[in-house]
């Protein structure tokens, strides 16, 4: 065994006792695959229970929320919707119209959280009709971060207009067949642990409900194991060939709604449907989840591939504190194989590098692998990437000009000036012999 599997056994081991959870399976994850597990307790939470394992199920709640979210952009990158579409141009008829796409995908619409009484998670659930006259704004529509469940069970309405199918079938055809998630259903199947509340004060199990729940499914209907959980958060980090493109999966990751909490730097927001963290700098990506009798956390980091799944059959019990110490032994993998650098580049774009002044502060532009550019200042400045977009242009990815256009001037064929959006940068300061707009005098 090796020693990130010995410290993540024992933290899970610890937790499951000391928390009292009925079961705890934990993963740690990289790059699609489960590199340690470890699984504690029996299914239904009693001496002599079937214990559970690696491919037991659990039911993920609110990480459905991010199979509904990638239900949307591939509707949207075939042609179908934009983000900024009102919800009236594919759902008409509604009281929230004017609410944007992009609004309910990352909780920025200001639609209320829940449905009205009874509570949607322990009773079988409305068809949509039935939702509609629910659909009511507590909040002014793009004010503010607001969670609500009930959003994405009108982007489930969404989808099934455009599809003819009910959101089940196409997370099934459109998602789980495509990547791979034999073990992810709507409904339980197979080893599975059974949802349970532990009472607070003894040592005593009280059995949850369990339904589909019809409109509000896409806000946390799935099963999942750890397994079909790594697949899936790599997935979001990276995308997959016929599902969705690593371009649409980084526009999913770019915060949108940013829980605020006044005097401290964000450290959590919500992308197009995803949950961002941003500790110590580094972006995670995934989301939590909770239904009845249920606890779930899928988190990978964006840049090295890394992550955690954490599941649990018990409606509470789960901490910040145990996520993180969990992450600490992701932390704790041998160092990945680093790739040899080899002499790739493109000789083409030579006479752009270099360094260039926007007025008099000097910026270094670097050729990448990819035929795109690098643009690094001096000191303080506005640093950005580009990707071509064609002869002599690029357009930003990153930064203060993401999406802006970098266009390269050129005189009898050598670049004499770059335009990026309305600013000028000239190979020396304020360089005289360009068309720099407003004149130059003249150093002195």
């Amino acid at each position: 065994m090796s020693t990130v599997d010995t410290q993540l056994l024992t933290v899970v081991a610890r937790a499951q006792r000391e928390l009292r959870i009925p079961s705890l399976t934990a993963a740690v994850l990289a790059r699609g695959t489960v590199a340690a597990v470890a699984a504690v307790g029996s299914v239904d939470g009693r001496r002599g229970g079937e214990p559970v394992g690696p491919d037991t199920q659990y039911r993920i709640g609110s990480i459905s929320k991010t199979f509904t979210a990638a239900l949307v952009m591939r509707l949207r990158d075939d042609g179908l919707l934009s983000v900024d579409d009102p919800l009236e141009r594919h759902v008409p008829g509604t009281p929230i119209g004017a609410v944007t796409l992009g609004q309910l995908l990352s909780h920025t619409s200001g639609l209320r959280a829940e449905t009205d009484a009874p509570w949607w998670e322990r009773t079988a659930g409305l068809p949509f009709a039935e939702l509609v006259p629910q659909l009511q704004q507590v909040v002014p529509a793009g004010s503010r971060l607001h969670y609500s469940n009930l959003g994405f069970a009108v982007l489930a309405e969404v989808v099934a207009r455009h599809r003819g199918v009910g959101w089940d079938e196409s997370v099934r055809t459109e998602l789980l067949e495509p990547l791979g998630l034999t073990r992810t259903t709507p409904r339980p199947s197979g080893t599975h642990a059974q949802g349970v509340a532990r009472h607070p004060h003894a040592d005593l199990l009280l059995a949850e409900p369990e339904h589909h729940h019809g409109a509000m499914a896409a806000a946390g209907q799935l099963w999942s194991t750890v397994g079909d959980l790594a697949v899936w958060g790599e997935f979001l980090r990276s995308g997959h060939p016929g599902v969705l493109a690593p371009e649409t999966l980084a526009e999913m990751r770019r915060p949108r709604g940013v829980h605020d909490l006044p005097g401290a730097a964000w450290l959590g927001a919500h992308g197009l449907g995803l949950e961002l963290g941003n500790v110590d700098g580094r972006r995670r990506v995934g989301h939590g989840g909770s239904m009845p009798g249920f606890l779930a956390v899928l988190r990978v980091d964006v840049e090295s591939g890394r992550g955690l799944a954490v599941m649990a059959n018990t409606t509470s019990g789960l901490s910040p504190a145990l996520v993180a110490q969990l992450w600490e032994v992701v932390e704790q993998q041998p160092a990945e194989r680093v790739e040899p650098w080899y002499a790739e580049g493109d000789a083409g774009l030579l006479d752009v590098t270099g360094t260039w002044y926007w007025g008099p502060a000097p910026y270094r532009l670097d050729a990448l692998p990819d035929g795109g550019l690098d643009l690094a200042p001096a000191g303080l400045g506005r640093a950005a990437r580009f990707v071509p977009a064609g002869p002599d242009r690029w357009i930003g990815t990153s930064g203060y000009f993401d999406g802006e256009e970098l266009v390269v001037v050129r005189d009898a064929g050598r670049p004499a000036h770059l335009d990026l959006a309305s600013f000028r940068f000239t190979r020396t300061p304020y360089d005289p012999s360009a068309d720099v707009p407003g004149g130059v005098d003249g150093w002195r």
